[in-house]
This record gives structure tokens, sequence and C-alpha cells, in this order.
């Protein structure tokens, strides 16, 4: 089995695989909209963490503009370096590595976050990795006080992603099943954006859908009348747009609607995940993503986990959306068995899970 990294203290039941690496490690998260920075110390557990968001900034476009995003990331990265390194009551010099996002996400936000990396761990001489930000979702739980423990079946789950992953260690991933256009947490923010809800579309259309009634509106269930583990919400979105266009669109529509959709979401992710554990035969759930905030979700997954005998594991909400903690615990663990990288800025705004190397075990 492996030994899987966890926080003394609040999993001492685990070995914790970094003990030979005990310094703070500085993780930065840009790959989007979201400037994120945290400490997290192997021994101690997440030291200090701070978040920025640029929803303000980019409602007026009703998406994300990639430049404007880099333009913020560089304007907020830095003195959230400060803020966090404060709230850890840390000096740049108590640093013992620096972890950064590189990929996948938009190129230019990912370089602010790569440069900025880069440059301190030159300056202070220390070791520097870039991070896989699904990887950081991924491993996300394990900033939790009981960790699960591999092999699992994690759902990671966000706007630009849907996908089915097998994990047998750290780094030793297989993809069982992904998206094939829209991922869900677009299918929910260009399906509120077409019924008039504001930016960003996908927490305000699960808020919408909290008032009305979810078998009011049935819609499809993508790809789950056939084998397979791949996901399509983009036909499930046209039936949406049909649907409410044909409609009176009055309040109580939208919010039946909406639920409506957010039902044939939550039911398809949740059909793909027991059809993935039945696969592989294995007995954990991780939950991970933005998408893995929403409320609906939660509760029939951990319905479904009771009732049918397997674990369901949660970040908590704060670690769903991009954050710098999973940024510096992913870094923490690759810079404990010794992957650090070179100097070059390099970045990946394409970049599968699979080609990741593995962690060897303790």
């Amino acid at each position: 089995m492996v030994n899987w990294p966890a926080e003394i203290g609040r999993a001492a039941k685990y070995n914790v695989y970094m003990s030979k690496f005990s310094k703070p490690v500085l993780g930065i998260e840009s790959s989007c909209d979201e400037t994120g920075v945290a400490v997290y110390q192997p021994g101690r557990g997440l030291l200090a963490h701070a978040l920025y968001s640029q929803v303000k900034l980019h409602a007026d476009y009703g998406g994300v503009v990639p430049e404007l995003a880099s333009r913020d990331h560089v304007r907020k990265l830095l003195p959230l370096v400060r803020e966090t390194l404060d709230r850890a009551g840390l000096g740049m010099r108590d640093l013992g590595g620096v972890a950064y996002t590189a990929g996948p996400g938009l190129v230019g936000a990912l370089l602010v976050g790569a440069s900025a990396a880069r440059a301190m761990a030159w300056a202070l001489d220390l070791p520097a990795i870039g991070v896989h930000h699904m990887e950081g979702h991924l491993l996300a739980p394990l900033l939790e006080p009981d960790p699960p423990q591999p092999p699992f079946v994690a759902l990671l789950v966000s706007g630009g992603h849907s996908m089915l992953v097998a994990v047998r260690g750290i780094g030793d991933y297989e993809v069982l099943g992904d998206t094939l256009d829209d991922a869900a947490g677009e299918a929910f923010d260009k399906t509120a954006k077409l019924m008039g809800l504001p930016y960003p579309g996908g927490p305000a259309l699960a808020a919408e859908a909290l008032k009305g009634d979810p078998g009011a509106f049935h819609f499809s269930r993508p790809m789950t009348d056939r084998p397979g583990l791949d996901f399509s919400f983009s036909g499930l979105k046209t039936q949406v747009l049909l649907a409410w266009n044909k409609s009176d669109r009055s309040e109580q529509t939208r919010a039946d609607v909406a639920s409506g959709f957010e039902q044939a979401i939550v039911e398809t992710l949740a059909i793909k995940c027991r059809r993935a554990l039945e696969a592989t035969g294995m007995s954990r759930l991780v939950i991970a993503g933005g998408v893995g905030a929403n409320r609906r979700l939660r509760a029939q997954l951990a319905e479904a986990g009771e009732r049918e005998g397997f674990s369901v594991h949660f970040p908590r909400l704060e670690f769903c959306t991009d954050n710098g903690a999973m940024i510096a615990l992913a870094g923490a663990i690759r810079l404990a068995a010794g992957q650090e990288q070179g100097p070059q800025i390099r970045v990946q705004p394409r970049w599968s899970l699979e080609t990741l190397e593995p962690v060897p075990t303790a």
C-alpha cells in the first residue's frame, strides 16, 4: 500500500512520506482567473493560504478574458505571497521549495505564476517544480483530517474538465473517461448565461435550482444509455435552450429549468462514477474540482455510497475551486521525492495526467 502523506496530528494513523523534506513549500496557482498562494510544511500541514478571485473583473464580459486575467495575476500575486507568508509567520528565507501550476490553463496566466516562482527559487537557491493543475485538485482531499488511501477512482469535474481517473498512487493515473465537448462546469456556465443568470453562471444556476422543482422538466442523461465512461454535455445544453425558449420565462420556470438541468448533470456524473468503481473494482471515490462544491452532487453521491457500500471523499468547499493549497501540497510531495526541475520557465497549456512521473512509495 502507498504511504500517503497527511497532516500530522490530524491524520496521525497514516505514515508521512515527506518526513525527509521538512521545510515549508510555497505554492502558487494562476492557471485561470484566480490567484492562489499557500504554504504547506510536511509534518505540520497547511500553514496559511490566500485567494484572490477575478470574478468582478470578468463579469462585464460574461466569461474570462485571458489578457485581463494575466494582467491581474501580475498585479495581485506578489502582495498575496507577502500576505500568506505573514499569516504563516515566515520569511522568504524560511522556505524550502517553491511549487507553481505549470498547466493545463491559460498560457499567459500560467506564465505569470511560473515566472514569479522561478525568480524566487533562483534568488533564494531553492528547488522548484511545476505542478499539474488537475493533480493538485486530485490531491486536495489529502488536506482533510481523514485522507483517502489509494487505490481510488477520482472524478475531476470543473469548468474546463470532466474526467474519471483511476488512482493507484501519486503519479500513477489512468484516465478512464473524459469529456468529448463541454465540461460539466462549462455547461453550467453556458446554460446559466442563456437563461439570463449573472456571471459566474455555475453558482448562480445552482442557487436558482434550489428554488425549483427538479421534476418539472426532464432532460436526458447524456451517454448513459451506452457503454463507456466519457462525458458529453453540449446536447443537454441545447435541450435546455429549446425548453427555455418555448416556456413563459417566468421566475418559477427559470428555477424549474435550472433544477431539472442540475439534476440531469448530477445523475449523469453519479451513474458514470458507479460504473467506474465497478469497472476498476475499487471502493473509494474522490470528488475534486469546482463542481465538487455542488450541494446536490455531494448529497447524491454520499447517499449512493452509503447505499452501495463505497466511501466518498470531498475536499472542503474552499479547496474545491482553484487554490494555492493544493499546489503547495502536490509540490511538497514531489520535491520530497527529489523531483525538481531546472531553471527554465516552461508551462504546458495542454498536459495529460497520464504523462506524469510516478512518485515512489516510502
